[in-house]
């Protein structure tokens, strides 16, 4: 159609950066992280977070009078630790060294000590924090968990290549199984600091950064980063960092067995009375077929399929960042998932801008004009 103009063109960024750009990666990094080990979180009411968890797809590992630990079908440590607390908070990620000597390696390096983890995870830990005072875990010899039966994929008959014959597909409408914890999502007042530091000190690599249309100049404002294990292919991004007025946890993704399983479990939370944030869709960085929940504490939670995987070889693309290009198809991103619908969140994000925007750091008023922008994109 005469005119007509795809929102999407030159966002798949597999174009490269520029001269004197970012490179997304250290040249020495301390150690090389294998892994996200899990995420910790604080709740008032264990009892109405493990309803939601088993709604969700995840299996409880251990439950006590204050701790819940859940876990997906893959072998290895709990996904999700909550522990009883008088408010609900995100304490932080734990990621996965591959030995103690990388532990100690760390802890030389930071000053911090290796201390032994409680007895029902096993194993060490170093406690770090980054510059956006979150509490981040390197962990190391845990206890491993073995595998569950998991919920298999289905067969799919595509065009001419015919795999089911005289069989019916009949997904059940059932909870997604999770199998294993994909990746962590956060916001920092203090992006380019606190994204060296993860690099410097954890040997992450990114997969593509984003910045604010017409302001490439002034660096990246969002970057999706993964493990660097080599030739050993890794999922897109295990963290993302973006820049914003507060430092706060975004949302969490849990790998589930297929778009069927993804959009049936999606119709069992919708039955339960949860509330589905955005989705279905597939997202245009890391690919993912994704649909986001939240659960009864506020926080987000993605169920997601079908990722990229990238070896250590791949260089960082570069795009625009705009909530049209958050998804190559699929329904429009929502205020909710945007964090500008009208409630107790956006308030606390106004607040966090006034805040922000008084104080040293990397939010100031050009970039509050460019997220303005993004949320209206």
């Amino acid at each position: 159609m005469s005119g007509h103009h795809d929102v999407h063109t030159g966002l798949h960024s597999e174009q490269g950066a520029y001269a004197g750009e970012h490179p997304g990666r250290a040249g020495n990094p301390v150690i090389k992280v294998l892994d996200l080990a899990w995420l910790e979180f604080e709740k008032p009411d264990l009892d109405r977070a493990e309803t939601f968890a088993h709604a969700f797809g995840f299996a409880t590992a251990t439950r006590t009078v204050d701790e819940l630990q859940l876990r997906g079908t893959d072998p290895g440590a709990p996904c999700v630790l909550i522990r009883r607390g008088d408010r609900s908070r995100f304490v932080g990620p734990a990621f996965r060294a591959a030995d103690s000597a990388d532990l100690l390696r760390l802890a030389d390096a930071t000053g911090a000590r290796a201390v032994p983890l409680p007895e029902s995870l096993g194993g060490l830990t170093v406690d770090l924090a980054d510059p956006s005072r979150l509490r981040v875990r390197v962990v190391a010899e845990t206890h491993e968990l073995a595998a569950l039966p998991t919920q298999q994929s289905h067969v799919f008959n595509f065009g001419h290549e015919v795999a089911r014959v005289n069989a019916t597909q009949r997904p059940l409408r059932a909870p997604a199984r999770v199998r294993r914890l994909g990746h962590v999502v956060i916001q920092s007042t203090r992006y380019r600091e606190t994204l060296d530091w993860y690099l410097r000190n954890l040997g992450l690599i990114v997969s593509d950064f984003l910045y604010y249309p017409g302001q490439r100049e002034r660096g990246p404002v969002m970057s999706f980063i993964r493990c660097d294990r080599g030739s050993v292919p890794t999922d897109h991004h295990t963290l993302a960092l973006t820049l914003g007025p507060s430092n706060r946890y975004v949302h969490s993704a849990y790998q589930v067995a297929d778009l069927d399983a993804l959009a049936a479990g999606g119709e069992y939370l919708r039955e339960q009375g949860y509330h589905r944030s955005w989705g279905i869709g597939r997202h245009i960085q890391g690919s993912q077929i994704f649909d986001y929940w939240r659960d009864p504490d506020g926080f987000m939670v993605e169920h997601f399929s079908d990722g990229d995987m990238f070896d250590c070889t791949l260089e960082p693309g570069w795009a625009p960042m705009s909530a049209s290009g958050l998804a190559q198809w699929g329904p429009p991103a929502t205020k909710d998932f945007l964090g500008i619908k009208p409630g107790a969140e956006s308030l606390r994000e106004l607040r966090s801008i006034v805040d922000a925007l008084r104080e040293d750091n990397e939010f100031d008023l050009r970039r509050l004009r460019g997220l303005l922008k993004v949320a209206n994109s």
